[in-house]
């Protein structure tokens, strides 16, 4: 089908005729209707681009209920109604229901056409948006069936409407970025920007820079007004990675445009109002970090409003085989050569493996193996040496690898509830579950003062 495909809805034979020809001269691709009825039925097989459509038609509908039925089947699809008898009422409930022009007869063909291009433009910016949604949607979509990433799934879809602070705590390589994202996508603020800063990965002169942007001449190097993330992602996300690794006196400068939502640039005099939502992430205990006097107190208190644990790879050992067959699929696919499979006996020394790096350790060594093995499966012997090793002193059986995992699980809840002298509110905020979680867990476990002694 061509990408200039119009479909003229009009009860008057010549209007229909004439246009159908001024438009086939300038390559558009053209059909016509003669009704409100007569247009919806050829939706699906004609697929249009544009629609012009008049607004008085006579018939069971007219052109603003066809209006509304067309956006039904697909609010994609552009409308732009023409009339030689519209009203200022009219062209507002046309553009209410998502009309994009309103034109009055007689019209030329310069000014027509010339607005038909401007709505094919649209139509095809709109079109690499979706594919653009699409692809990072699919690149940064979060893999995993077992219970802690169920539990994960439902924490991001309850705090994902709403505007408040979320901190995202797990090891490096757990996905903490992929949360924050899934988080924003599926916030009010999803169709708008999604800005991310790594506050690790910025000197600390640079960093304040970096957030909140400088005037010309504020300092050497400085040649013209630059925004800061916080200026960019005002009315959307702000994702604040690694904030344990902020320094003290960039952390001040944080904690007052978060309680403010206003900051100045760097050289500037005029403070900037903003609308953000901080989305923060860290591999390090905050907590530990306040007591050593590395990180403010009450800018903690403002980012941990809700905690997220990200679980590390070996607490969902049973997702492996998921992540396996999505990395082996992605990447056969990037690199151009036929889909590769893996033994089972393969899969199983990789779920025996302690994964320090987690789903990015995964990630890596599945891509060096798709790149790496000429045979199209991957069997045990394609494993680096130093990981078969390692497997090998802890290979369990199904039955084993479950309790050691509960037994983990276990020791873990333990040790968090004795650093928080069991207070059961302050060691759920910290292991980043619910309450009454928590106290299941604890019921299940068997878990008492005692248990730690």
């Amino acid at each position: 089908m061509s990408d200039k495909t119009i479909l003229i809805v009009d009860d008057e034979p010549s209007v229909r005729s004439s246009l159908k020809g001024v438009l086939e001269d300038e390559d558009f691709k053209v059909f016509t209707a003669k009704s409100g009825e007569e247009a919806i039925e050829m939706m699906p097989k004609t697929m249009p681009d544009v629609v012009l459509l008049d607004v008085l038609m006579p018939g069971g509908i007219d052109g603003i209920e066809t209006l509304r039925r067309i956006k039904a089947f697909n609010a994609n699809i552009i409308v732009i109604m023409f009339s030689a008898h519209g009203t200022i009422d009219m062209a507002v409930k046309a553009m209410e229901l998502g009309a994009l022009d309103f034109i009055e007869k007689p019209f030329s063909g310069e000014p027509l056409l010339i607005r038909l291009n401007q709505a094919i433009e649209k139509k095809n910016l709109q079109n690499e948006n979706l594919m653009l949604k699409k692809e990072i949607d699919e690149r940064f979509q979060i893999i995993g069936e077992s219970s802690v990433m169920r539990d994960l799934a439902t924490k991001i879809m309850h705090v994902a409407p709403t505007n408040t602070r979320v901190l995202i705590l797990g090891d490096n390589g757990t996905g903490k970025e992929l949360v924050a994202r899934a988080i924003h996508r599926n916030s009010k603020r999803g169709d708008k920007s999604f800005i991310q800063v790594n506050c690790a990965a910025i000197p600390d002169e640079l960093i304040e820079s970096e957030l909140f942007g400088h005037e010309k001449g504020a300092f050497t190097g400085a040649i013209t007004r630059t925004q800061g993330k916080f200026e960019q992602a005002n009315g959307a996300t702000l994702f604040l990675d690694e904030i344990g690794d902020m320094s003290l006196r960039t952390q001040s400068k944080v904690l007052k445009a978060i309680e403010e939502q206003e900051f100045t640039r760097i050289g500037g005099k005029e403070p900037i109002k903003v609308d953000v939502r901080i989305i923060t992430a860290t591999n390090k205990d905050l907590k530990k970090e306040v007591e050593q006097g590395k990180f403010r107190e009450d800018l903690f208190y403002r980012l941990n409003v809700i905690p997220i644990y990200v679980p590390s790879l070996r607490e969902r050992i049973e997702d492996i085989p998921l992540l396996i067959a999505y990395f082996l699929t992605k990447f056969s696919v990037e690199n151009g050569g036929r889909e590769k499979r893996i033994s089972q006996s393969a899969i199983k020394l990789l779920q025996s493996y302690q994964w320090p790096g987690n789903v990015r350790e995964l990630k890596n060594l599945i891509e060096r193996l798709v790149i790496m093995v000429p045979s199209d499966t991957i069997e045990s012997s394609d494993l680096p040496g130093s990981l078969i090793e390692h497997s090998k002193t802890i290979q369990l059986s199904p039955m084993e690898l479950k309790k050691a995992r509960n037994d983990f699980e276990r020791d873990f809840i333990i040790q968090t509830l004795e650093s928080c002298n069991w207070n059961i509110t302050e060691a759920s905020q910290k292991l980043g579950i619910e309450r009454t979680n928590l106290h299941r867990k604890i019921k299940q476990y068997n878990i008492n003062r005692k248990s730690g002694e």
